[in-house]
């Protein structure tokens, strides 16, 4: 299979992208890959040097939204990997044009690409947030979609279009919602990166609010397992969750992070709360658990540790990219 994956120099995307090629994704053995990424702040090539050789890469500079460019790229390609995204909540407070335009019409130009070309099938990753937040219970995928945050709604946005590419064109559309995602190479403006680096620099660590919001924690390979899963075997039209199974609130998280780092609470700052803060997020996994077979595979606790030592062991990755990163939350 010929995929065309884009954010594929991402966090998420790159883990893919190499895990892919290195023959881990079933049902996708001796796929090649295109990465289409536009290397902003977060985008780094970096974060696929390991495959970097591989004669099953092809690497593509540029901007999901250049219609020319996604017009020369998409030929020839069975399915589309749509990692593709701004996705940091800070920011997206600040300022919501980016998000707009790279979620919502980026995606409606890779959209229009793949039903001009008859691509086989487009896979759209998209997130939890766009349900919003639960007090009790857990989201299935046939929920309302009641986003908080602008990142949240040009989520929400994206889905509506790519299903309504479905039901309009024909085309083979699948969507993942997944929930937080943690592990190597993740940018360090996200809280567990964010946390684990302050802490390796003897820094103090920002917690919103009264550091009571819940988030469910989604190991990166586990959330790639199941796009794999959701792109070999997902029904066109579907939408599919993937959740971790950890519910922790940031404080739980936070003394775990301590805890790792041999840090006291001292070492806490809490800050004011972020605007329209979701209080609490959990995905209902049983479609994806009886259509897929999907289930996480990475033991929180393992999972968290391997993350915390890869950070330790590679200053050299994310020291550079502390200016880029939003240190203050």
């Amino acid at each position: 299979m010929r995929l065309l994956v884009t954010g594929g120099a991402g966090f998420i995307g790159s883990h893919f992208v190499r895990t892919l090629l290195a023959g881990e994704r079933e049902g996708l053995a001796g796929s090649s890959v295109t990465v289409l990424d536009k290397l902003t702040y977060s985008g780094n090539r970096a974060n696929l040097q390991p495959v970097a050789e591989h004669p099953g890469l092809t690497f593509v500079e540029g901007d999901i939204c250049d219609e020319t460019l996604v017009d020369q790229v998409v030929p020839g390609h069975d399915a589309i990997v749509h990692f593709a995204a701004e996705s940091h909540v800070d920011r997206s407070i600040t300022g919501s044009k980016p998000f707009v335009v790279t979620n919502v019409l980026g995606t409606q130009t890779l959209l229009d690409a793949a039903v001009r070309h008859g691509t086989g099938r487009f896979l759209h990753v998209s997130t939890d947030e766009v349900y919003g937040s639960i007090q009790t219970g857990s989201w299935p995928e046939d929920s309302t979609l009641a986003p908080t945050s602008p990142y949240a709604a040009s989520k929400a946005s994206a889905d509506l279009l790519a299903l309504a590419y479905h039901r309009t064109h024909g085309l083979d559309v699948v969507i993942t919602r997944c929930s937080n995602n943690y592990g190597p190479y993740q940018f360090p403006e996200k809280v567990i990166p964010l946390f684990v680096t302050n802490l390796l620099d003897g820094r103090t660590v920002p917690v919103y609010g009264d550091g009571e919001n819940v988030r469910d924690w989604l190991h990166v390979d586990d959330h790639c397992h199941g796009v794999t899963l959701a792109l070999t075997r997902g029904r066109a039209g579907e939408v599919y969750n993937l959740g971790g199974g950890t519910e922790l609130t940031n404080k739980e998280l936070t003394g775990l992070l301590l805890e790792a780092g041999g840090a006291g609470w001292d070492r806490v700052e809490y800050v004011p709360d972020r605007k329209g803060h979701d209080r609490r997020y959990s995905l209902d996994t049983t479609k994806s658990t009886r259509e897929l077979g999907y289930a996480p595979r990475v033991p929180f606790e393992r999972g968290l540790a391997e993350t915390i030592r890869w950070y330790a062991d590679n200053r050299a990755w994310w020291e550079p990219l502390r200016q880029k990163a939003l240190v203050t939350r």
